[in-house]
């Protein structure tokens, strides 16, 4: 305590020095904040738009996710909805999941007949009602939401494509899309009807699309391959266009009702699904989860090999994107330790000059070295506290103040701008973590200066001008 109540009044001795330290390292503790808290948001963001779209967990054939892409309806689950019984009747699992529904993913070929253009495009059909249910979780509390589905409640040859889709197939004035961009000499809609021998591949043809398609300027042709290798082609109307995020996602990408999608792949037979998509109540029960599935896909899985994979393991760039934040967040934390280590560590340097005499008495009235090493480094482990709580107190303040201000910008897979948030507060990990490292970097940089301190020999301490 007495060391204590000595290092206090050290301190206050000469407050204009003691202040620009705290200063110094209260701006660094701050910036560390800061650009953590802008770390967590990017991370907050990535991690509700996936859950959003995916779900938290997906249960898959077990080659899906390696070689789906190829063939995707190859590697059908059987027996889904039995799958999904179980799920829901499990007295754990049913009080973790907020969503369950199945998916069923194509590839094929859109096209626009009358405009004379085409595209490969690869598709998911999916529960309309199920997906706005999944859009809705927001666990972290964003101040954005995800759009609606417009296919829920949308007739059973409705689609809503990638705005990228939508520009190939020329469908921008239909869809009235802002900013698309045509081609040079883009050709314009003869109106003339389908041949007849498209029209009759279609198993799902509907009235609009036997007659003329020019009715519907948004209506497009699609060719899937159905179950038993022959193609077949459907009539669908698309109702809107949606920015994925990503071009190649959005150049590509096309939605629309699971049960119509069903049909025109597999018919009469029984219809499949390429994924089980789980949505949880919360992110922390991804462990438990998986633990309570193993044995209920045990029992399904001795005709097919299943697997269940996490969003993380699903979407890699999510993964890079947060190992990126993470390797810079901790090469700012080095460069801001360094500057507190040198800042320290200069202001104890030029302390011990000044008390050399002080410290030549200290010692000749009986303090031992100890007492000496122990007293400079809890100077510094004070400067370090006062400069690591004040930078607290400024990142808390500054964060309300830039989360009030609400700049927009795009973080990383967005397709809308999203005002501007640094989360500090609640983040109790990061403000502790930090709080001590800089305590620690405070200490250990007062150490070399109180050691050297506590080695002056006595009679040349005490003959210092």
């Amino acid at each position: 305590m007495m060391t204590l109540n000595l290092a206090i009044r050290n301190l206050l001795r000469n407050r204009r020095r003691s202040l620009a330290t705290v200063l110094a390292m209260a701006i660094g503790s701050t910036s560390i904040l800061l650009f953590g808290g802008f770390r967590t948001n990017v991370s907050y963001e990535l991690h509700t738009r996936h859950v959003q779209k995916g779900g938290h967990i997906q249960i898959q054939h077990r080659d899906f996710y390696l070689y789906g892409s190829g063939n995707p309806t190859a590697y059908g689950i059987n027996d889904y909805t039995k799958i999904l019984t179980a799920i829901q009747q499990d007295e754990v699992l049913r009080n973790m999941v907020l969503v369950a529904t199945p998916a069923l993913q194509f590839g094929g070929i859109a096209g626009n007949y009358a405009a004379s253009v085409s595209r490969t495009i690869i598709g998911t059909g999916f529960v309309a009602e199920d997906s706005n249910r999944m859009r809705r979780w927001n666990e972290f509390n964003l101040r954005t939401k995800a759009p609606v589905s417009a296919l829920e409640a949308a007739p059973l040859d409705s689609a809503v494509v990638g705005t990228g889709v939508a520009r190939v197939l020329q469908l921008c004035d239909a869809l009235k899309i802002a900013n698309c961009s045509k081609p040079e000499k883009e050709q314009k809609a003869d109106g003339k009807a389908l041949p007849n021998d498209i029209a009759q591949l279609s198993l799902l043809e509907t009235p609009a699309a036997s007659g003329a398609p020019g009715v519907s300027p948004s209506r497009i042709e699609v060719l899937v391959v159905n179950a038993r290798g022959a193609p077949n082609v459907t009539s669908l109307n698309v109702i809107r266009a949606e920015e994925q995020g990503v071009k190649e996602l959005d150049d590509i990408s096309i939605m629309m009702h699971l049960d119509q999608l069903q049909k025109l792949i597999y018919g009469k037979s029984s219809p499949k699904a390429t994924s089980i998509m789980l949505q949880l109540r919360h992110s922390d029960q991804i462990p438990a989860a998986l633990l309570r599935l193993a044995p209920i896909l045990a029992t399904f899985s001795t005709s097919q090999p299943l697997a269940v994979l996490d969003f993380r393991a699903l979407n890699p760039f999510y993964v890079q994107t947060m190992q990126m934040f993470d390797t810079i967040f901790g090469f700012v934390f080095v460069l801001i330790g360094g500057i507190v280590l040198f800042t320290v560590s200069n202001t104890m340097n030029t302390t011990i000059v000044e008390r050399t005499v002080e410290i030549g008495t200290l010692r000749a009235i009986g303090l031992r070295r100890a007492g000496i090493l122990r007293l400079f480094v809890t100077e510094g482990a004070l400067l370090g506290l006062c400069g690591a709580v004040l930078g607290v107190v400024l990142a808390l303040v500054l964060a309300v103040v830039i989360n009030q201000i609400g700049t927009p910008w795009l973080p990383p897979g967005n397709v809308e701008l999203v005002p501007f948030t640094v989360n500090v507060w609640g983040e109790n990990r990061m403000i502790f973590g930090t709080t001590i490292g800089l305590i620690c970097i405070a200490t250990l940089s007062a150490l070399w200066p109180a050691y050297r301190a506590a080695r002056l020999d006595v009679v040349e301490a005490l003959r210092h001008v």
